[in-house]
């Protein structure tokens, strides 16, 4: 798409856009160790529909970042970001110093909606400054919400909401979100879950979090009893309301969900999100691929199946969690071609803080961070 076409596609925000720009590069610092200078431009679908741009300039934008999901001692982020936020800073100084361009947040539904029927505007009013952190640190958003990870954190009568009410209350969060901060240029995208599922039979009333990982809940069930509909319909159902209530309220975002590997049509485990069923709503496709040791083909063919649908594919997790470093480097390698981005994770700690390991878990994140700085220069 040429400039002049996106210029008249988007006027109604290019021009307040371009005066804020104007404004921000005269004002900021410009020396080595300063905030970066340059505001951020919301990012776009590029014209092949494989990989992102900045929408004005048309720069090619590719995420490299990380999941900032918990801190060195397991603590999510809402745990500390009111009564420690100059730690929080301090860790986007850090994403930064090591070459991120996207950080991965993952906000919590019993945090943000405590009590039926209300969005509180405390944690509201904290993400609106977490925005304008990212904003001076030069750093994206990708905004994954309606997190479950802690289930003590779980609001009881969010649980006992059936299916469509559940449904309701997931938008509801949505809307009050993406209302707050639609107007920044931070936001590289709303993802609506982390690897949601849908049930491939009955489950008891009540029980919508997959088994956790190390004391998290990481997979979510968006409906307990597919009854007799097929379940990329219900997916694609659900998928379709959450983007409705964002689209009231921003027209403009990439929007997202964050896929399990398995949700491929194929045989055995399935999420029931096939990607070429419920993706025509998403802007994008994520998905979650940790290279197992001795299996590096089987890792870049389900790459290839998520690629095949047609839009570009962010791996928005990844980690050399079951491989050894040299396979995963190799893994890195072999999915240039067929992600339009990666998004791994930092816990808080530096390579500076991590030296020297007191563990093997600090040794292989310490490896890893490393690598990433060193492709970050490329």
């Amino acid at each position: 798409m040429r400039p002049a076409d996106v210029f008249c596609k988007h006027k109604r925000w290019v021009i307040p856009f371009l005066l804020a720009l104007a404004v921000w590069t005269i004002l900021l610092p410009t020396s080595a160790n300063s905030q970066p200078t340059r505001a951020l431009e919301p990012i776009v679908v590029d014209a092949a529909g494989r990989g992102f741009v900045q929408s004005v300039s048309q720069r090619p934008f590719r995420p490299w970042g990380f999941n900032y999901d918990h801190d060195a001692e397991g603590r999510l982020l809402e745990d500390y970001w009111h009564t420690e936020w100059p730690l929080v800073e301090s860790h986007f100084r850090k994403m930064r110093l090591l070459g991120a361009n996207v950080v991965r947040i993952h906000l919590q539904f019993g945090r943000f909606c405590p009590e039926p029927g209300m969005v509180a505007k405390k944690e509201l009013d904290q993400l609106e400054k977490l925005v304008a952190l990212a904003e001076r640190e030069g750093l994206y958003l990708d905004l994954t919400g309606l997190g479950c990870y802690h289930k003590a954190d779980v609001p009881a009568w969010y649980d006992a909401l059936n299916e469509a009410d559940r449904w309701k209350a997931q938008a509801a969060f949505w809307s009050a979100v993406a209302g707050r901060v639609a107007k920044s240029g931070a936001i590289f995208c709303y993802d609506l879950m982390n690897e949601p599922v849908v049930s491939g039979g009955k489950r008891p009333a009540g029980d919508w979090l997959g088994p956790p990982f190390a004391g998290k809940h990481f997979v979510q069930f968006v409906a307990l009893d597919p009854q007799s509909r097929p379940r990329p319909d219900v997916a694609r159902e659900w998928i379709e309301t959450l983007v409705r209530a964002i689209r009231k309220v921003d027209d403009r975002h990439l929007i997202t969900v964050g896929m399990v590997d398995w949700s491929l049509d194929r045989p055995g485990l399935t999420s029931g999100f096939v990607p070429a069923k419920v993706s025509e709503k998403l802007d994008f496709l994520s998905v979650h691929l940790y290279p197992e040791k001795g299996k590096l083909a089987e890792a870049q063919e389900t790459l290839r199946l998520f690629a095949d649908v047609g839009k570009p594919v962010v791996i928005e997790e990844t980690f050399p969690l079951k491989s050894g470093f040299e396979e995963f480097e190799l893994f890195l390698d072999q999915s240039t071609e067929k992600s339009a981005g990666v998004i791994g994770f930092f816990w808080g700690e530096s390579p500076a803080d991590l030296r020297p390991p007191k563990s093997i878990g600090q040794a292989i994140t310490l490896q890893w961070l490393e690598l990433f700085e060193r492709r970050a220069k490329k």
